[in-house]
């Protein structure tokens, strides 16, 4: 059906349910089809085989966002046919069905098994609300939709998008900071993902006071979203990623221990902190400076009676191996003669009213004018002052109350934003200007210090954060629940490409028992990012602060968490390629095991791909713990168990559940106590017996600097193959020579103590294994005496490491 191009109505409806209406034009396009309807337009674009761009609008225009999406659309076949009122545009991956009498949608895969179809309601406005009604699949589940609180399945809820300072939120509320508006659905005909690309205050409803179908809406501008495809809900992440952008390698130095509070001064407390890490052989890298640094609490300056000299502090902490990141806050002090203020008053770089004037609002320096970050020179302007910290010597940078905040929580609506040159209001710009701030301090990094690579962390952001900052969950509470909603808010992130990110070890506010510390410490070594942050006029919340016990306990996971930074810093190169999570969700493994939604097991999730963690509360001396399919070895003993199973797992305070997956292989390096710190250059690589094997690609480079851009990094393939009874590490690729000269392999699990390498027999040891020492015994009375775990006779291996391929036969 073709027919003459019907001229679309420019004026705006009335508060009433108006449908897109029948299809009544289409033609086809370079990549895809557009057309109208009786009441709007569309657009649907092939940007992938398993991805297709819907838009529609009621305007002569579309209307995009100029800041999530990188990607364009790919080159890929597809067809177009008409066929019983039906249009359909099939691609290698997918078949989109539109229904013309009804402009409803349907999705298929490539058997022809239904994926998600529209409600016959299709998309509509109410006024300027767009909305999409879908059908809901059987037993279908919802996941991600980035830092939302509540339950790892998200039907039955409805979810907001709007960044919002929410200090010491409860563990259902909703919305928090960051707003990430895409989501993965789950059933058993397959899995996709829809990202709706629209920055308004949008709202999710995945069945929440209704039983006929699940929504979305924006309150304003275009239905505009892409649907994606792909076999396995990894694919589905990695599609969404590519399409919004990934992270590039981290500092080395941003994956170790990162302490900070509200706040640390003067400048001898800061010494001081730094010298405890080090007399008490506790791991630590980072060190952070909060609001309490500056003059007043304005950006860019440092107090003087606090901070005489902070460039000769900074100096210090680094001969010690700290480094250092400040705070900043977008609100600049409307003061006559503090010099950003003046500049960017008479640049004309703050957010203003529609008349002209600028727009204040209250914020810790007092009233306050707001940086218009969506404006190509405040960004470049705020990268030039950003001098005034890295000639200080400042390494990183924390965008913190970027929502924007300020007191009072309701900035008003008509203020106008630049929008990349099309004005914006405060409705359309606030969800992505924290992005935008983490952008300019990314920028900034990157201008200033040309030749290490950037460390920003942002409280606030929108769907592609991931490409300028890591990301923390705000002002958490000191709880068993926050402990635990936590790891949901970053199981959720990683759902959504955020790969990068952590939450506040031991509560920011209020104040955490010894055993709810310790546990968090635990939990937290096995999170992207280890930080731990208190809050102002609260007891002391450092590792060494809750007594001897819990000292030791952090001590020792502090330890074990950079003895394994050689798998961890791999697994982040992995990140930068695939868009997938450190920390994985069990849905994106096990999509269809029901046991995973249990509000027992929705916590639990993988580190790395090889480390199941069941986190549980500080209190319980016994938990359950599902194990998935497959074979699981507890970490601490080797003591190997059957997947698809519930298991009882004792829990004292000294060991947090972990388990490693048979088959798995990954590698460790001896302690040290920070990032900069030179190893013993031997590469201890764990290998699990199993049925099935697995590959890990353990990479290296420098840590620091862009060179690994250019080839200067070292990556082998280090492969398991239980068929063969091999274990094969592959040649080296890169130029970077590699820090480990040599190789232990530890073999876990096996019957098989003799060994070739390259053809050649080769002597074994043994030799008793523990991942974490001994607590001390500090009271003798029995009953408070602590588990040890120490794996016996472990068998190893010792060879030379060599850049050529190395092929190990494990002989019978």
């Amino acid at each position: 059906m073709k027919s003459p191009e019907t001229s679309l109505k420019k004026s705006k409806s009335s508060a009433r349910h108006i449908g897109m209406g029948a299809l009544s034009f289409w033609k086809e396009t370079e990549t895809g089809i557009e057309g109208n309807s009786v009441a709007g337009k569309f657009k649907f674009t092939v940007y992938d085989s398993g991805m297709i761009r819907i838009q529609m609008s009621r305007y002569p225009d579309f209307e995009s966002n100029p800041y999530s999406v990188i990607s364009t659309p790919k080159s890929v076949k597809f067809t177009i046919t008409e066929k019983d009122n039906h249009l359909f545009l099939k691609t290698e991956k997918l078949l989109l069905k539109v229904n013309f009498e009804t402009f409803s949608l349907s999705f298929f895969d490539h058997e022809g098994r239904l994926l998600n179809a529209d409600d016959s309601l299709g998309t509509a406005w109410i006024g300027t609300e767009v909305t999409t009604y879908k059908q809901v699949q059987k037993d279908e589940k919802f996941i991600g939709l980035g830092e939302k609180t509540g339950n790892l399945n998200r039907f039955g809820k409805a979810f907001t998008n709007w960044n919002t300072d929410y200090f010491a939120y409860g563990v259902g509320d909703d919305p928090l900071y960051m707003s990430i508006p895409f989501y993965i659905g789950v059933h058993d005909q397959g899995a996709y993902g829809i990202f709706l690309d629209n920055t308004h205050k949008t709202v999710f409803n995945f069945g929440a006071s209704t039983n006929r179908f699940i929504y979305f809406t924006a309150e304003d501008g275009d239905m505009d979203y892409y649907f994606i495809h792909e076999p396995t809900v990894s694919g589905i992440i990695s599609s969404y990623t590519a399409l919004t952008g990934r992270m590039a390698m981290p500092p080395k130095w941003s994956l170790g221990f990162q302490q900070c509070r509200y706040s640390y001064y003067p400048d001898k407390e800061v010494l001081t902190l730094a010298n405890t890490f080090r007399d008490k052989n506790m791991p630590a890298d980072v060190i952070y400076l909060d609001i309490h640094h500056m003059e007043a609490y304005k950006v860019f300056t440092f107090d003087g009676e606090k901070f005489p000299d902070p460039k000769a502090m900074i100096t210090a902490l680094k001969a010690k191996g700290f480094r250092i990141i400040v705070i900043m806050d977008p609100g600049i002090k409307t003061e006559k003669g503090y010099l950003p203020y003046e500049e960017g008053k008479e640049k004309d770089l703050f957010v203003k009213f529609p008349d002209g004037q600028q727009y204040e609002g209250q914020v810790w320096p007092g009233w306050c004018s707001f940086p218009d970050f969506t404006k190509a020179e405040t960004r470049s302007w705020w990268a030039e002052k950003m001098k005034f910290y890295t000639e200080a010597g400042v390494d990183g940078f924390w965008t913190d109350m970027n929502e924007p905040a300020s007191w009072g929580q309701f900035t008003p609506n008509l203020i106008e934003f630049d929008y990349e040159g099309n004005p914006a209001s405060h409705r359309q710009a606030r969800n992505i200007y924290g992005m935008q701030m983490a952008r300019s301090a990314q920028e900034g990094s990157l201008l200033q210090n040309k030749t290490e690579r950037p460390f920003v962390l942002t409280r606030s952001g929108f769907s592609g954060i991931q490409r300028f900052a890591a990301a923390w969950t705000g002002d958490n509470v000191a709880s068993e629940e926050h402990m635990l909603a936590g790891i949901r808010l970053i199981n959720s992130l990683g759902l959504s490409g955020v790969a990068f990110s952590g939450y506040d070890v031991g509560g920011f506010a209020g104040e955490a028992s010894k055993s709810l510390f310790a546990r968090w410490m635990s939990i937290a070594a096995f999170s992207p990012l280890y930080r731990a942050h208190s809050m102002i006029n609260t007891n002391d919340a450092e590792p060494w602060a809750f007594g001897e016990e819990v000292e030791e306990i952090s001590r020792n996971y502090m330890k074990l968490r950079y003895r394994l930074l050689p798998t961890i810093y791999s697994a982040f190169y992995e990140a930068t390629q695939s868009g997938l999570p450190l920390v994985s969700s069990l849905a994106i493994d096990y999509p269809n095991d029901e046991n995973i939604y249990s509000s027992a097991f929705q916590n639990q999730y993988l580190f790395c791909n090889r480390f199941l963690v069941a986190p549980v509360e500080s209190y319980k001396e016994i938990t359950k713990v599902y194990l998935p399919e497959g074979q699981w070895y507890y970490m601490y003993s080797d003591q190997l168990a059957e997947g698809k199973n519930t298991i009882y797992q004792d829990t004292p305070i000294n060991y947090l559940p972990v388990y490693v997956k048979a088959g798995s292989v990954f590698s460790m390096q001896s302690d040290v106590f920070s990032t900069s710190e030179s190893h013993d250059g031997t590469l201890r690589i764990h290998v699990y017996y199993g049925d099935n094997g697995s590959s890990y690609l353990h990479y290296e480079d420098d840590g620091i600097s862009h060179d690994y851009q250019s080839g200067n990094y070292s990556k082998r393939e280090i492969t398991y193959s239980p068929g063969q009874n091999q274990l094969v590490l592959g040649k080296t690729e890169g130029s970077y020579p590699s820090d480990f000269s040599k190789l232990k392999i530890f073999f876990h699990g096996f019957k098989f103590h003799h060994f070739e390498v390259n053809g050649s027999g080769k002597q074994s040891g043994k030799t008793d294994f523990a991942f974490l020492s001994k607590l001390t015994e500090f009271d003798p009375l029995p009953e408070n005496d602590h588990p040890y775990y120490q794996i016996k006779d472990l068998t190893f291996l010792e060879i030379e490491n060599s850049s050529g391929k190395i092929v190990i036969d494990i002989l019978s």
